[in-house]
């Protein structure tokens, strides 16, 4: 890759992300029952009940889950107290996980605390006059026209199979079901695009009968979901459980960790990631804070027919309010040139972390929803960053 110098600004030779013809990418999700996303959960639940007893509070709880233990740690700073261990229970009933044949026993398990408070040079350096960076981090945000939410169309089909199956299940309609899926979608790009393959892991009782199993995984959810898609799916590869049995499944099964799905949570490997994880932390934590509004930049500017993806990149200095870098990388499908997009982001928008909380709200947005089905490109829900309220002033930038 070479490297150029234009009016002092570095750049690359851009190279081309978005799906040429011919080309198979690959996303997976999973559901709210994987125990890291229970984790997650937990994590972002007690987030919240931090901000509803103080809207000051610093967080950054993570959660460890396995057999019949559950560890919370990390640093709380707040003027108040919370229960820990009653969020974490509410949780994980609600998700379904009512006994140790279900692949946990919420009443049944030990709750072990290892919260303390948040260092004071951490805390002095955040708590400036202005709010300023929780950490050194780099950042990236991310949006494409393959949907209407913006989305890469992989990982919200993945999303979806999912969401579907977990409905069904918690309303007793997808019998045998348990809370534990998993799912992976791949799509050959084309004129018109191509099921390749899809790819479904689902929990399931002792007595299940697999042949109806199946079936229902099929025809019920699967197809339901990609019917509402215009893609070619006459000759796709639909796989079911290829590890066989599913029985024992949840924490039970496989331990789980905060911030272990930071792809799911975002882009589906599409774009680029940072590696800073999203739930049970502070929105001075730009890892989340800035991650939400390079999205919330990216989609406006595709929204705007400036281009067909983009990518927003920014970086931050911990302590430090303005962000020490950002760029724009639109792979060659903008209609201008990325550095007079990144002109205009640097212009029109405002990353210091202060004014992102407050611009988007992040006080009082429903983080544990956020921490299942993905972050981003949510239907019928009305998440701050996801808002195209900005179109309208960068169309007028460009003369639109």
């Amino acid at each position: 890759m070479i490297n150029f110098l234009e009016k002092g600004v570095l750049f690359f030779r851009k190279e081309v992300l978005i799906m040429e013809k011919g080309k198979v990418f690959t996303s997976e999700a999973v559901s709210e029952g994987h125990p890291d996303k229970v984790c997650d959960q937990i994590s972002d639940a007690i987030l919240m009940e931090c901000l509803k007893v103080d809207k000051g509070a610093h967080v950054a709880c993570e959660v460890m889950i396995g057999e019949n233990k559950v560890i919370i740690g990390g640093e709380v700073t707040m003027n108040g107290s919370v229960d820990y261990a009653k969020i974490a229970k509410g949780v994980l009933k609600e998700i379904g996980y009512n006994s140790y044949e279900d692949g946990f026993d919420t009443d049944n398990a030990e709750y072990e605390i290892l919260i303390k408070e948040q260092s004071s040079d951490i805390y002095n350096a955040v708590n400036k006059k202005e709010i300023c960076a929780g950490d050194q981090g780099i950042i990236f945000g991310y949006a494409c026209d393959e949907t209407k939410n913006y989305m890469p169309l992989t990982l919200e089909i993945a999303n979806k199979i999912l969401l579907v199956a977990t409905r069904k299940r918690k309303s007793k309609e997808f019998k045998w079901a348990k809370p534990d899926m998993k799912s992976q979608v791949s799509i050959e790009y084309g004129d018109i695009n191509r099921i390749d393959t899809v790819l479904v892991s689902i929990q399931h009782s002792e007595d299940f009968i697999e042949e109806e199993f199946r079936k229902y995984i099929k025809e019920e959810i699967v197809e339901e979901v990609l019917n509402e898609y215009d893609l070619k799916k006459d000759d796709y590869r639909l796989i079911i459980n290829p590890s066989g049995r599913f029985v024992i499944g949840g924490p039970r099964g496989d331990f789980g960790l905060t911030g272990r799905k930071i792809i799911v949570d975002t882009y589906g490997g599409r774009g680029r990631h940072g590696g800073g994880a999203f739930s049970g932390k502070d929105p001075t934590k730009v890892d989340r804070s800035a991650a939400y509004y390079a999205r919330y930049v990216a989609k406006n500017i595709v929204a705007s027919g400036l281009a067909k993806e983009c990518e927003i990149q920014v970086g931050y200095a911990i302590g430090m309010c303005d962000p020490v870098s950002l760029n724009v990388f639109t792979y060659n499908t903008g209609i201008v040139s990325d550095i007079e997009i990144c002109k205009m982001v640097k212009e029109m928008f405002d990353f210091r972390p202060g004014n992102i909380i407050k611009e988007l709200d992040l006080l009082n947005i429903n983080y544990r929803e956020c921490a299942r089905g993905g972050h981003f490109g949510k239907e019928n829900m009305d998440f701050p960053y996801e808002r195209l309220d900005r179109v309208k002033e960068i169309k007028k930038y460009f003369n639109l």
